[in-house]
């Protein structure tokens, strides 16, 4: 078997599948190239993250591929169904990167609640000019400890982001499309556990009238989750953090909330244009910003190279 890992794949996960007496090719090859790669070098398994499209071209062009593997939880890259009717397997790692995403939303709301985006960018500039005006600029930060933490969407990320809220001492709502009760279990460096029973909510109004900060971590959406009236029914003062996919939120929109006071602050790490975010956004002062980062830390990566090569070998074992 012989994979191709067009947009990389963790050593540890590269070791497992050579441990497996799997073939790994360290190419990267270009979207236009990639079904003549794959059909020149006989390729069964084609391993991609963001980059690499795998659409139904390519999915015809390649009747030796068997596996297409997502390194990552959202799969709008591959045509799914088109995928697994024409006989593939189709992967993910719908948890590996979970907690790196949660750590990054809560890396923004501690920023934006203590300003630190904006005096990282103002300190080399004028910190030796305008210290103590920056310093009364800066005063009117809040913590996160008691204030409500609503977190849309209750998938592992949305878990991990319950979590995290929990530990800091935050009131944590959740609103999926259906109500549902899950267990959640905080889990500690000496072996305690905490377990938490989670009903999510499907009455968006109540949900956005009550968080002071709102965590989007939703898939891939058609259509805005929050736009004009959902801002409106918003608290003032409210901060948010995008984590999800570029889409979810109107970012025009935003701006004209974040201009009139009723957002205090907010954080993108995807974008509606992404690789090219308009200019307003990465202008403005009241956004922390990150270039779809979430899941990209040297922990979540291995996790991911792992169990993206544990179900290969598993798959491999099942169509001998």
């Amino acid at each position: 078997m012989k994979v191709l890992a067009n947009d990389g794949i963790s050593k540890a996960g590269e070791q497992a599948l050579k441990d497996a007496g799997i073939e790994i090719l360290d190419n990267r090859v270009a979207q236009d190239h990639v079904i003549k790669f794959i059909n020149d070098n006989q390729v069964d398994v084609l391993l991609v993250r963001s980059a690499t499209k795998v659409r139904q071209e390519l999915i015809d062009a390649c009747p030796g591929l068997k596996i297409v593997g997502r390194g990552g939880i959202g799969m709008d890259n591959i045509d799914v169904e088109y995928a697994i009717d024409k006989g593939l397997y189709v992967i993910n790692t719908p948890n590996a990167s979970s907690k790196s995403v949660a750590e990054l939303v809560f890396g923004h709301f501690f920023s934006l609640a203590r300003f630190l985006h904006e005096s990282n960018r103002l300190m080399p500039l004028e910190g030796e000019t305008h210290f103590d005006a920056m310093k009364k600029s800066f005063s009117k930060a809040y913590e996160l400890s008691g204030k409500t933490l609503g977190v849309i969407g209750f998938g592992s990320i949305g878990q991990e982001v319950v979590k995290m809220g929990i530990s800091l001492g935050m009131k944590v709502i959740v609103l999926t499309r259906k109500p549902q009760t899950k267990v959640i279990t905080l889990e500690f460096f000496d072996g305690q556990s905490v377990k938490f029973e989670i009903t999510s909510t499907n009455d968006m109004d109540a949900f956005l009238k009550e968080a002071d900060f709102i965590s989007i971590n939703t898939p891939k959406t058609n259509e805005y989750i929050i736009d004009t009236p959902q801002f409106e029914k918003m608290k003032d003062g409210v901060y948010i953090v995008n984590t999800a996919r570029g889409g979810v939120i109107n970012e025009v929109t935003l701006i004209d909330f974040i201009e009139s006071g009723k957002v205090a602050g907010a954080a993108l790490d995807v974008f509606e244009k992404e690789p090219n975010p308009e200019v307003l956004l990465l202008m403005n002062p009241a956004l922390s910003l990150s270039p779809h980062v979430g899941g990209n830390t040297v922990d979540a990566q291995e996790k991911i190279g792992i169990e993206l090569a544990e179900q290969i070998i598993k798959i491999k074992e099942t169509i001998k």
